[in-house]
């Protein structure tokens, strides 16, 4: 190509590797001559600068083309080497600056890593893709990288430039479709997006899909940011994490929308930073005895009412709950605290913002293009091509980066059933069958199984838990297995008949027995959690207290029933933030918590109370988490009292001396004098009861010790007489001699 012609595409920035025109050029039999050009715009006049010389370049182009043509032998010491040089640029402004030549630096990423990239296992990508500040050559600066392989051409756009995409084209670094451009003297907190001119002359301007951090809506630009810098004080609970399976061990979350948990009193409009959360949440879900916080989507999304489920910055902390430090301490507090922190993550589908991951290139680039497998129609939304190694890379990178930069417990991953059928939520003629002819959508199977390997194989018991509402095998199996590879899996089947159950007047619940029974038919089949989620608590579908039926003793007194019966049942629990003081009101993502609730009634004190000590009931009893995944885990006692709306039954630790005695009375009639079934001929006392004053209740249970008897009752081979309250619960635990 002639140098004219390559002007003409620097020009008009479309030239794939800007570096073959711009910088220093050698020319002659022994590189005796030495060609500098470059591209300054808005320059009314450029000098060279070299060992303290100045050397006025010519305008060689109208539009801002300057070069300088030098003999190696006129410098002073002609040894120096010529690479070493800056830019004397004054503006038409009449600004006056001097700047390195980000032209004469050599291509920064290795070969391997365009390699593995392109293979779909560089799992450190972050490390390398996006923005990072480095130094090269004794310069500092920062060095952008972005994938785009159908661009025409790329250039940065920023502050540094007046985003003018003509500035800094970036150079292409071959098949990889990976450009990149060492910019020196840019540092921290700088904005900058991408423009990519398409293959069909249209211009771009993209958000970074790498970017550590951004602006906060409506804006869109991407900031530089350092991530390294945080000093950790949580190597304690590292090293134990590493070494503690979590399936054997108490898992109690408590869910959190970090945006309306609580606002500022005083600016209630104005979100609170993840510091300023540190000092009131993490103190609450101490003492309210949670093991673990699970964090609603925390990454940059442009719509409040998505809720963060519409991600355009998956590996940006969201800039509404302040700056990545921020983030890092409250996780750090949570684990000097004991507290474990789980993210709701999302790969399941992006939303169409034109500055976000859409058409990126001017193609289909992390979506598919047919839009019966690309685009999601119940939602508006893209769906992930998980077939291509780049996206794969992409996201399984993302799940690792959340893991190691900001040393996250766990991922809860959204809407996997949507990943796993193409006919999800579509009509017929909507969805394309896979290569054998059925639903499933292979390509995802295989992402989701791959991605669960690499964070296990990198981080050692993390909570992977899918949100997966299907009876689709082996979602909490290894993949060696035939299974997904989760470690858990949301028990969605339990969450709907049981709150389908409770919905029913108390009369009538004996019709709906069977609600309350068969979920332990499939119990331990996976590694279940039992989630009562934000989805359960919004559109209509009101707050958990306003779900119960009855006046409003029975209102409290059927939720502190429903929280005991879901905290004896086999699998690890979820809470959604309010329900722990019986939030009377649907959540609402822009306005904070009804706090005043537990300032002007005492039965919400009284609620939260018993929610602290359910959770002392059930960290403290092995019995209830040890054996949670094993039918040796549980036994029924009585499941058949349908007409009283009674159940018993046992929860076994590994030792079974070990275990608790739990019976339920769903309705508002107390029973005298009710046969019951025990699984030995020990002793049982009464440990707990829903029933007790100090949690709203009547106090009608007798608080006593009882006599086993030799009389086979139900499914039990002893039993007893004793007294069970209306809607409530009593545990029994054997008195050892």
């Amino acid at each position: 190509m002639r140098t004219s012609e390559q002007l003409e595409k620097i020009i008009h920035s479309s030239h794939h590797d800007p570096f073959q025109v711009l910088g220093v050029h050698f020319s002659g039999k022994n590189a005796e001559t030495a060609t500098l050009r470059t591209f300054q715009p808005h320059a009314r006049k450029v000098d060279l600068l070299i060992d303290e010389k100045r050397f006025p370049m010519t305008r060689i182009r109208e539009e801002g083309v300057f070069e300088i043509i030098l003999d190696r032998s006129t410098l002073a010491d002609p040894s120096l080497e010529p690479y070493t040089y800056q830019y004397d640029i004054l503006y038409h402004s009449g600004a006056v600056q001097t700047i390195n030549d980000p032209y004469r630096f050599l291509p920064q990423l290795d070969e391997v890593d365009r390699y593995l990239f392109n293979f779909g296992t560089n799992y450190k990508l972050y490390e390398h893709m996006g923005s990072h500040l480095t130094v090269q050559n004794n310069v500092t600066g920062t060095v952008f990288r972005v994938w785009a392989p159908n661009a025409l051409s790329v250039s940065l756009l920023g502050n540094f430039n007046g985003w003018d995409g003509r500035v800094h084209p970036m150079r292409s670094l071959g098949s990889s479709g990976i450009w990149e451009l060492f910019l020196p003297s840019i540092g921290e907190n700088e904005l900058y997006k991408f423009q990519i001119q398409t293959s069909r002359g249209e211009r771009l301007e993209k958000s970074d899909p790498f970017q550590f951090y951004g602006e906060i809506r409506p804006k869109t630009a991407s900031i530089i940011r350092n991530l390294n810098r945080y000093e950790w004080h949580d190597d304690s609970w590292q090293s134990r994490k590493k070494s503690t399976p979590p399936y054997g061990h108490p898992l109690s979350i408590y869910e959190v929308h970090p945006g309306s948990w609580k606002r500022d009193p005083a600016e209630p409009e104005r979100f609170l930073t993840f510091k300023e959360l540190a000092d009131s949440l993490i103190p609450y879900v101490k003492k309210l005895g949670f093991t673990h916080i699970e964090l609603m989507p925390v990454m940059e999304h442009p719509l409040d009412e998505s809720w963060g489920y519409q991600v355009t910055g998956p590996f940006s902390i969201t800039s509404r709950y302040g700056i990545p430090e921020d983030f890092m301490y409250f996780v750090d507090q949570c684990h000097q605290n004991e507290i474990g922190v789980i993210l709701d993550w999302v790969p399941a589908h992006f939303p169409k913002d034109s500055h976000s991951l859409g058409r990126f290139d001017g193609t289909a680039l992390f979506e598919h293009e047919d839009a019966r497998l690309g685009s999601h129609p119940e939602w508006g939304t893209f769906i992930y091509n998980y077939g291509r190694k780049e996206i794969s890379n992409y996201l399984i990178a993302n799940a690792l980066f959340w893991l190691d930069k900001y040393h996250i417990d766990g991922l809860r991953v959204d809407a996997v059933a949507s990943m796993l059928y193409l006919d999800y939520s579509r009509k017929d003629g909507e969805w394309l069958p896979n290569c054998y002819g059925g639903r499933e959508n292979l390509e995802a199977i295989e992402f989701l199984r791959h991605a669960n390997s690499i964070v296990y194989d990198f981080f050692p018991n993390t909570l992977m838990i899918a949100e997966e509402s299907t009876s689709f095998y082996g979602v909490s199996k290894p993949a060696g297995q035939g299974g997904l590879g989760f470690g858990f899996k949301w028990n969605m089947g339990w969450m709907n008949d049981i709150l389908s159950y409770f919905s029913k007047d108390p009369l009538f619940r004996k019709y709906h027995h069977n609600a309350l029974t068969f979920s332990i038919m499939y119990a331990f089949s996976e590694n279940f959690i039992l989630p009562i989620s934000h989805d359960e608590v919004v559109h209509g579908k009101r707050s958990l207290l306003d779900k119960m039926p009855g006046d409003l003793w029975q209102k409290f007194a059927n939720m502190r029933l429903f929280l005991l019966a879901m905290w004896m049942h086999p699998g690890k629990k979820l809470l959604f933030m309010g329900c722990e003081f019986g939030q009377w009101t649907e959540w609402y993502c822009k306005q904070s918590l009804d706090w005043h609730l537990l300032e002007d009634n005492e039965m919400h004190q009284k609620m939260l109370i018993f929610v602290e000590a359910i959770n002392r009931l059930y960290r403290g009893n092995p019995s209830l988490w040890q054996q949670d995944f094993s039918f040796e885990g549980f036994r029924w006692l009585d499941l058949e009292d349908r007409n009283n709306s009674i159940i018993s039954f046992v929860r076994y630790a590994k030792d079974r001396d070990d275990h608790l005695v739990c019976i339920f009375n769903f309705t508002p009639q107390t029973f005298y004098e009710y046969t019951i079934g025990l699984p030995t001929g020990k002793k049982y006392k009464e440990i707990f009861c829903s029933d007790y004053q100090i949690y709203g209740g009547s106090d009608a249970s007798e608080m006593k010790t009882y006599t086993s008897q030799a009389k086979p009752y139900a499914q039990a081979d002893f039993s007893t007489t004793m007294r069970i309250p209306p809607l409530a619960g009593v545990i029994l635990q054997p008195v050892n001699d």
